[in-house]
């Protein structure tokens, strides 16, 4: 075991963007804690199960990425400052503040009414692929679900559904245009910058004609109760569209390409189509749409696994490694649809557990059953190895496109 930093030109390639989980048992193995220097930041590592669960709800790793320091410039940059002062990077009290005022919107109650409109939707979305014999089934599938379920639920109008749409993806694919870093950068500030005026935009016209959607409950949360600050009101809205759809969108690709590489899975997926809910959370553990959980920042120095972790450092918990570990999961790195369901960490642990898990569940097993009934043949048209994925230092793991084939 060794505390040695891992330089990123060993850890993010295009190997470990394909394929991350050898690298992540190795991590396991000789360095379960350890820092890493990566393109975005430098970090410690936490990856094996027992450790993570613990770090997702160790109060000395805050999400406060405003405290002290200059964690939230070195993260995410200077113009989306009026995007993320949401409940993701904040602390309780603060959090649980943001928390209840937010998941109002996500009782069980109005999650479960969602369910025929989010059929319809996947229903629309296969009648316009079932005549092709082919799709990209990230562009015409996976990426437009949740996009139209969130832009419903927040109250954004149709035909504003593409812009915003396309201005979400530039940040969720930055580092895979080819561009030069600099240009990169500019491009995503260029993005949150639009973003954040759209939202005050909404929100201001949402003032004007208020409706049954999020963003008119959160500002009723911010005028009539006094509960939110104009800031926090455009920031949640931001985090509720963003991780809204950008993480279902991952996992249904995700999910779909494990299948198709998984046969003996897929076929019994057809065969049982009763095993759909379990499945999708073996699913989500075999590969999540969020490798690392968001930066947390020690308030204090310590230690993990024998591993000074100096205060101020930023750790990242390994969600993926962590759902890997077979010291939790026997044979951890095989998929078995059947597996006795344990607690995986794909929706995190503690107070920042997934407060849209309902929303997710739901999406996904409506859309991957469908996909299952309505493409018979279904297969990748491209060898796995020639899948094109989101750059190895990306905070996602999905897939910039999936073209399939199927009987049309």
């Amino acid at each position: 075991m060794t505390d040695q930093a891992v330089p990123a030109a060993e850890l993010y390639t295009d190997e470990f963007a394909a394929d991350p989980y050898p690298a992540f048992a190795k991590l396991r193995t000789d360095s379960p804690v350890c820092p890493v220097t990566s393109p975005r930041f430098d970090s410690f590592l936490i990856t094996r199960f027992e450790d993570a669960k613990a770090a997702l709800n160790d109060p000395r790793l805050s999400k406060d990425l405003y405290g002290p320091g200059d964690h939230y410039l070195r993260i995410f940059g200077p113009n989306s400052a009026g995007l993320n002062k949401n409940m993701l990077n904040s602390d309780p009290p603060e959090h649980s503040r943001l928390r209840q005022v937010t998941g109002r919107a996500f009782a069980p109650r109005r999650i479960e009414a969602l369910r025929p409109r989010v059929a319809e939707i996947v229903s629309d979305l296969l009648d316009r692929i079932e005549p092709q014999g082919r799709a990209d089934l990230m562009r015409d599938f996976a990426i437009p679900l949740p996009m139209l379920v969130v832009s419903e639920l927040l109250g954004i109008p149709r035909t504003d559904n593409d812009e915003v749409l396309e201005w979400t993806q530039v940040i969720r694919e930055s580092g895979s245009s080819g561009r030069p870093p600099a240009e990169e950068r500019a491009r995503v500030q260029e993005a949150q910058a639009w973003l954040a005026g759209y939202l005050n935009e909404l929100v201001t016209a949402k003032r004007a004609e208020p409706g049954d959607d999020m963003v008119s409950m959160l500002i009723s949360a911010c005028d009539d109760e006094g509960v939110l600050s104009e800031r926090e009101l455009v920031s949640t809205a931001f985090l509720l569209l963003f991780a809204g759809h950008q993480t279902t969108a991952d996992f249904i690709g995700n999910a779909m390409v494990a299948l198709l590489t998984n046969p003996e899975q897929l076929a019994l997926l057809r065969k049982t189509p009763e095993l759909l809910p379990h499945a999708i959370e073996e699913l989500l553990r075999f590969d999540g749409p969020l490798p690392v959980a968001s930066p947390r920042i020690a308030t204090e120095d310590l230690e993990y696994q024998g591993v000074h972790i100096p205060a101020g450092s930023i750790v990242g918990v390994v969600i993926n490694s962590a759902n890997h570990d077979s010291a939790q999961f026997e044979d951890g790195d095989r998929l078995d649809l059947t597996r006795d369901r344990g607690p995986h960490l794909g929706f995190g642990h503690g107070v920042h557990y997934c407060l849209g898990v309902s929303l997710a569940r739901m999406e996904a097993q409506i859309g991957i059953g469908a996909l299952l009934r309505r493409l018979p043949g279904l297969a990748l048209a491209v060898p796995p190895d020639k899948l094109r994925r989101l750059p190895a230092a990306s905070p996602f793991r999905g897939l910039l496109e999936l073209p399939v084939l199927f009987n049309a």
